[in-house]
């Protein structure tokens, strides 16, 4: 590499162009790198979406998602698993496919199957929604639509045909359908009494009004020389015209629409509720895909706002809720500050060391250079700028000094010892380019062990460990060109100065006083270490005892550090899904959301910290897809989720979440709370779970595997730490119309006419009959549906009076007599029972959900209880039963044990690499005896500071291997050298501490100094990286004194026995 230092003395003027090239492009990258709160996860995800309006979530299981989900596991191809939830009326079957699968074949083959299979599903099914899926893919603002004077109806159409048209050339933006409001329907009101007055049936008057109002096409005629095309009123021009269509001649009199009910422009059954601050409104999430930035789509969307408000209807009001741009951006700013903060205090640290300004200013010259380079790679390869790839450069930042502080330091050496400064550079980058390189590589090959991740933690961590081995291989080629050119500049003119001021007779700055003074102090420390140093040498027997007395003491402290997949994060919200009791009707659910949330503005967090508050209950029946973008767990009108966002200025949210578990179950007690992730953070580290623990109890009979997880909900309970535990799959009450076939049969009827009378009364005749009427005014069609008014329905009485017409082709001369229009209740019996509200699957196998979770505990500590319940409970399974743990606890686990084994090959990668450099098995061994006192350094500052595991804090303990094995290269190498100029072992040991003292603590220095900052956590979202750099901090501190004292040990002993570095 000398010849490279050549080249750089010999032309600067290039060496600058680059450095000048380097920032100018680094600038560039940033301003056009997406930034977001993490990297993009890309693991191909597909939802299926199915639509059956009435029909119940068992049917909807038996004749739609069980035939569905076995053709789309058979036919498409690398699907890893399937999850799916069937609700009323409506299904989400959610594929995960293998990494590496593109999702777009992954989309078209789900689309072809579904097109094949809906031939089998029951008459008037639509093709399903086929759409990817993206952990990444979680709100990243809510809009508000609301109008003290529009209908829910007006609301709903002006959002979803309107607004949400204005904002959809968003880049990277998604608009899924929105909560609130209700679908706007052309509603054919049928009242009951009339009905049955006239003889007609529902089912009669919506054939009529199908034959009536038809969208069909007409053709052309050709009159002399015209060509005319001729159109036919088959569609009333406004909806009003529909009450006079004749729909039956009864007893020689014309029967019209509006004498038997009415027929108005309305709106669909309101199957969910949206508010903010209690105000009804439609409820629209802006979604990000793919590699867009929050902060960008969060911008452009403030610019398109208000345009968009200047163009609503009179009385309709925007509003922006739920900003998640605010914690992005003060997340990202966090880590610049923490990164900024840290290369100022390493700079302070090598300016005290050295004494120069100058040279301090070549060894930080490298950070910013390096850094950008780092992200311009990392853009390039389709990386964003985030939290975790600051975090990454943060990380170097520290360590990033090291290639440039060691070559400046031996050029000050070299040229102290009376060489000219060219020469000093030449044989100083010379003396140290085998050991940098060798350092760097270390450093660099302990975050391979990053390619053992799978899943969310890959797609998470892999970019951090790419921004440190970018930057630190980019670190030592500038100390191999711009720090010898800066050095051949500022080193000269310093001598010149310095020369000038002897002339002159001028005292030495204060400063310089400094310098000499700490110097001075430095030297006294060195002294006082040699002669500690010396005692070990002659007491090895305690210091092996002393360091054994830590190892045990470490392995002791090591249960009660705790483990979490990812450092809590208080993002100022919580997001609390409530369940009134099954069967609750709408309004009764809304009355009871606004009394839960004047009992916590009253009674839990004050009402001047409180932002804003929206309500999203029931289901988004009409348009389903909807829930199949995020982690909503609505199973019907009795349950929703309370989103609540506090104020900048808040207190602590997890203390308001603990007062929200003891207080609301005592004020309600026939409500059943649980808490979902309200963050970007928790969302996408979830990867879609509603909890961070989710026990699966997996089997043929849901009774049996919904006793199960009542006996593990039981259980579960009693755990320390384990809070709002919750089976998922709630029992709804049923009114079951058994119809008496052969007394049906007696009267002229069969199954399929009584069934789409039911259907038309209660449900409408959307699906089965499906009719649309087009506004002349927008040119957007509207369906036209026939339903009784549901407040005509409201008692058992009501349902049974649904009355019904003897088919023709079922008469017979006896039964002529009884062509009269008959009652529901002559041919069903009503039974009460109670069915799933929702029915799971897992691979086509009904489940049971046990959501977990946690509170006052760690993660790991709970699952590790809850896996002895699961244990004890696995007994008593019937054959082909299971029980599993998911969710983010099973990406914890997965994600643990793949770090600990990427570690054990990290050190082994280390290792044959200095097997290589030092052509022998030996050196390379004593220079690993560094690690064990760094990881127990990581131990106890984790457990000191209550900390604990995560992959972050694990990603500090595979730093402090490669600092830590860079420091022992360059003892180790010292020692050698001091041996083959004929020292002994104990004497090469102890010149080899003394004399390299300096640099092994201005890499640890400055490695802790960097991560101070970030361990402190203060910032907003810092809590995320914290136990990174807690983790670097106490791994280098004891690391450091493992190389100081237990390393010339170890070297002493060995080489003591005449063996040679080569051995």
């Amino acid at each position: 590499m000398l010849w490279l230092v050549k080249v750089a003395l010999r032309k600067p003027y290039t060496v600058a162009v680059m450095a000048a090239l380097i920032f100018v492009m680094g600038l560039l990258t940033i301003e056009t790198t997406p930034t977001d709160i993490f990297p993009d996860i890309d693991i191909p995800v597909v939802n299926v979406v199915w639509f059956y309006q009435g029909l119940t979530p068992e049917d909807m299981t038996n004749f739609i998602t069980t035939f569905s989900e076995f053709n789309l596991s058979q036919y498409v191809d690398n699907v890893a698993r399937m999850e799916s939830r069937t609700y009323y009326g409506l299904n989400v079957i959610r594929m995960y496919f293998q990494p590496g699968v593109p999702i777009d074949l992954a989309v078209s083959e789900a689309v072809s199957i579904c097109q094949t299979v809906i031939k089998r599903m029951p008459l008037g099914t639509t093709p399903p929604y086929v759409l990817r899926y993206s952990a990444a893919e979680v709100p990243v603002i809510q809009l508000a639509v609301s109008g003290k004077t529009k209908s829910n109806a007006d609301l709903f159409d002006y959002t979803w045909y309107i607004f949400r048209r204005e904002l959809a050339t968003i880049r990277g933006a998604t608009f899924p359908p929105p909560w609130g409001g209700t679908a706007r329907f052309i509603r054919v009101d049928a009242y009951p009494d009339q009905l049955l007055a006239r003889g007609i049936t529902a089912q009669e008057l919506m054939e009529v009004i199908n034959n009536q109002v038809l969208d069909y096409a007409s053709g052309d005629i050709k009159i002399g020389d015209r060509d005319y095309l001729v159109s036919v009123n088959n569609v009333p021009t406004n909806v009003q015209e529909m009450n006079d269509i004749p729909i039956k001649k009864v007893n020689g009199q014309i029967v019209y629409m509006h004498d038997l009910g009415y027929v108005r422009d309305g709106g669909a059954v309101q199957w969910n509720f949206a508010r903010y601050n209690g105000i009804p409104a439609v409820i629209m999430p802006l979604l990000k895909n793919g590699m867009a930035s929050t902060l960008e789509l969060v911008a452009n969307l403030k610019k398109l706002l208000p345009i968009a408000k200047a163009s609503a209807p009179e009385g309709i009001e925007i509003k922006e809720l739920m900003d998640q741009s605010v914690f992005v951006r003060a997340s990202v700013e966090g880590v610049v500050k923490e990164g900024l903060i840290a290369a100022g205090l390493t700079g302070i640290m090598i300016l005290v060391f050295l004494g120069s300004w100058r040279s301090t200013l070549i060894v930080l010259t490298s950070i910013p250079l390096c850094i950008l380079v780092a992200l311009f790679i990392l853009s390039r390869m389709g990386n964003t700028i985030n939290i975790m790839t600051l975090g990454g450069l943060a990380l170097a930042v520290g360590i990033l000094v090291d290639d440039a502080t060691v070559e400046v330091e031996n050029i000050h050496r070299n040229h102290g010892m009376g060489k000219p400064l060219i020469q000093a550079i030449l044989d100083g980058a010379q003396q140290i380019a085998n050991a940098a390189f060798v350092a760097t590589l270390s450093i660099c090959i302990v975050f391979t062990s990053v390619i053992f991740l799978e899943g969310p933690p890959k797609y998470l961590f892999t970019p951090m460990a790419l921004g440190v081995v970018f930057s630190m291989l980019f670190s030592y080629f500038l100390s191999r060109t711009l720090v010898p050119t800066m050095a051949n500049m500022l080193i000269r003119q310093e001598e010149i100065i310095e020369h000038k001021r002897k002339i002159e007779g001028k005292p030495i700055s204060r400063f310089m006083r400094f310098h000499h003074w700490f110097m001075e102090r430095f030297e006294e420390f060195r002294d006082n270490y040699g002669e500690l140093l010396k005692w070990a040498l002659h007491h090895k027997g305690a210091v092996f005892l002393l360091f054994g007395i830590l190892g045990f003491a470490s392995f002791v402290a090591l249960p009660f550090v705790g483990e979490n997949f990812f450092p809590p994060v208080d993002a100022g919200k919580f997001r609390l899904h409530v369940f009134t009791p099954p069967g609750t009707r709408l309004e009764t659910t809304a009355r009871i959301f606004s009394e839960i949330e004047e009992y916590i503005k009253k009674e839990i967090v004050p009402e001047e910290e409180i932002d804003s508050i929206v309500d999203l209950g029931g289901l988004p029946f009409w348009f389903p897809a909807g829930m199949a973008f995020g982690d909503y767990i609505n199973e019907g009108t009795f349950d929703g989720e309370i989103l609540v966002s506090l104020k900048e200025d808040h207190h602590s949210t997890f203390a308001y979440m603990k007062k929200i578990r003891e207080k609301l179950p005592r004020k309600f007690p026939g409500c059943e709370f649980f808490f979902q992730p309200p963050d970007m953070v928790n969302q996408i580290l979830n990867f879609g779970s509603a909890a961070p623990i989710d026990i699966q109890v997996v089997g043929k009979d849901p009774d049996i595997t919904s006793r199960f997880a009542k006996e593990i909900q039981k259980k579960v309970k009693k755990i320390k730490g384990a809070a709002d535990v919750t089976i998922y799959q709630k029992k709804q009450p049923y009114l079951h119309l058994k119809i008496d076939r052969i007394r049906a049969l007696d009267f002229g009827l069969n199954q399929r006419e009584i069934a789409n009378n039911i259907l038309n009364q209660l449900s409408s005749s959307y699906v089965v009959a499906p009719n649309y009427w087009a506004d002349p005014k927008t040119t957007i069609n509207y369906p036209v549906v026939v339903q009784t008014p549901q407040h005509l329905i409201d008692s058992h009485n009501s349902l049974l009076n649904i009355n019904l017409h003897p088919i023709k082709e079922y008469y017979s001369d006896l039964l002529a007599s009884r062509e009269e229009t008959q009652l529901l209740s002559n041919v069903v019996s009503v039974e009460h029972t109670q069915k799933a509200a929702v029915v799971s699957h897992y691979n086509v196998k009904p489940i049971y959900n046990v959501f977990v979770n946690v509170q006052g505990r760690d993660l790991g500590g709970v699952v590790h209880d809850v896996q002895k319940v699961i244990n004890s409970v696995k007994k008593e399974l019937p054959p082909a039963y299971e029980i599993h743990i998911r969710g983010q606890a099973e990406s914890m686990q997965n994600a643990f044990g793949r770090l600990g084994l990427g570690i054990v090959f990290a050190i082994l990668m280390v290792y044959f690499l200095l097997v290589v450099n030092f052509q022998g098995w030996v050196d390379p061994f004593i220079i690993l005896m560094a690690l064990p006192a760094g990881f127990c350094g990581v131990i106890w500052m984790l457990y000191l500071t209550g900390t604990t595991f995560s992959v972050p804090s694990l990603m500090g303990m595979i730093m402090t291997v490669g600092v830590a094995t860079s420091n022992s290269i360059l003892l180790i190498t010292f020692a050698n050298e001091e041996m083959r100029n004929g020292a002994d072992a104990l004497t090469a040991a102890w010149m080899a501490g003394r004399i390299r003292l300096r640099p092994v603590l201005m890499t640890a220095g400055a490695m802790i100094l960097g991560m101070l900052p970030m361990s402190l956590g203060l910032g907003e979202g810092g809590e995320q990286n914290a136990p990174l750099g807690r983790a670097v901090i106490g791994g280098m501190i004891f690391a450091t004194i493992g190389t100081l004292f237990f390393v010339p040990v170890v070297f002493s002993i060995i080489r003591g026995k005449k063996t040679s570095p080569t051995e």
